[in-house]
């Protein structure tokens, strides 16, 4: 069993509401400060807070931060500063690439990463971005991998929190996510047993835990459906619904409207509308430039219409391995309504364990920003529980 102290030591807890009035911004503020367990960071971010109206007031303002921070030499917070400064950044703008590349850079000094932890796994035309971070005697394999906007160098403390508790642990960049979208250019596909298989088959694997988190949660299930050498599988947090969480970000009296032009197929109304929307709502702006860019997509209308194919129901009933699923009471992405649809959905499981993350526990929020140690220890608990 880990240590609690190691996991108390990396995450701090609570959850911010007073950093930026801003839901979207403010959440992405405290995801950043997760990473770090730094509290000058809460300090810096506050004083920042007023003079950030809009993604380039935000952008620049990291920028600075991480300057600041990268002089104090904290490469760590200079790291996830960057993160920040790149976040909502374009991918048309140069700086977008240039910032990624030196967080990763960051990151790789922070926690020592060695030449022989990355591999670059052949996949399609291009390549898949993976680390492995090996445990002493390792009690099992297990490989993790984010959703839609994560990159795999910023679940480093998640996956060496998992080393550490005596795991065999490999992180990648599936499709649509970091290195493997950025630098290689392989867009996100609903299909995820495809990376999980050629990662699987790269490293040998064939008795695995797998772990995917925020979008990851519908990933990790189809994967399982078509993927028997996975024996455990951890969804945090679950996602049956890839269209109706991005339809969430819509305004509740244009939903329905939006929904009949998807049913006629009216692309060009449709795509309109989102020209008009996404200058009002800086979170859906960036939910759309988001999706059209890690699924390949043109236009808001064919993203949107991949988003349908991202769905757990019609494949729930071919999990058959142990089961975890999480979520978070106040989760802003993910209706709440999905985790028990998904329960429901997993007929044919060996075992199925449901945790919903509460405000009492600072782990209401997406993801469990605010008291990511907790999911941590829930994980490895369940983990331990159903391996002795």
């Amino acid at each position: 069993m880990l240590d609690n102290k190691i996991i108390k030591g990396r995450f701090p807890i609570g959850f911010y509401n007073d950093l930026h009035p801003d839901f979207s911004i403010n959440f992405q503020m405290n995801r950043f400060y997760n990473w770090t367990n730094d509290e000058n960071m809460l300090k810096e971010m506050k004083e920042a807070s007023p003079s950030i109206h809009n993604y380039d007031e935000y952008s620049d303002k990291f920028l600075e931060l991480s300057e600041k921070a990268m002089k104090e030499g904290n490469k760590l917070k200079a790291a996830y500063y960057l993160r920040g400064a790149e976040f909502y950044l374009k991918e048309s703008n140069p700086q977008k690439h240039i910032y990624r590349k030196q967080f990763i850079s960051l990151m790789h000094e922070h926690f020592n990463i060695k030449e022989n932890q990355y591999f670059k796994v052949p996949y399609e035309n291009g390549f898949l971005s993976a680390y492995r971070l090996t445990s002493e005697n390792p009690k099992g394999d297990f490989v993790m991998f984010g959703g839609f906007d994560s990159y795999s160098e910023e679940l480093f403390a998640i996956a060496m929190t998992i080393r550490d508790s005596g795991y065999d642990v490999i992180c990648f960049d599936g499709p649509g996510q970091g290195v493997t979208l950025e630098d290689y250019k392989v867009p996100m596909t609903h299909e995820w047993e495809k990376p999980v298989k050629t990662i699987l088959d790269f490293f040998e694997l064939d008795n695995v835990t797998l772990l995917g988190i925020s979008l990851g949660g519908y990933f990790v299930l189809r994967a399982a459906a078509f993927e028997n050498r996975v024996k455990r599988v951890i969804a945090d947090d679950i996602c049956t619904d890839f269209y109706q969480a991005a339809s969430r970000q819509l305004p509740l009296n244009l939903k329905e409207k939006i929904n009949t032009l998807m049913i006629d197929q009216n692309s060009q109304e449709l795509n309109a509308l989102f020209e008009i929307l996404t200058k009002e709502s800086l979170m859906l702006e960036w939910v759309i430039n988001q999706g059209m860019h890690t699924t390949g997509s043109q236009t808001p209308y064919d993203f949107l219409i991949k988003t349908k194919l991202y769905n757990t129901i019609e494949i729930s009933e071919k999990v058959e391995q142990d089961v975890l699923l999480l979520a978070a009471q106040e989760d802003h992405y993910i209706p709440l309504n999905q985790f028990f649809e998904q329960g429901e959905a997993l007929k044919n499981v060996r075992s199925l364990t449901m945790r919903m993350f509460t405000k009492k526990e600072n782990a209401q929020n997406h993801c469990h920003i605010g008291n990511i140690g907790l999911s941590i220890e829930v994980i490895i608990n369940w983990l331990e529980g159903i391996t002795h």
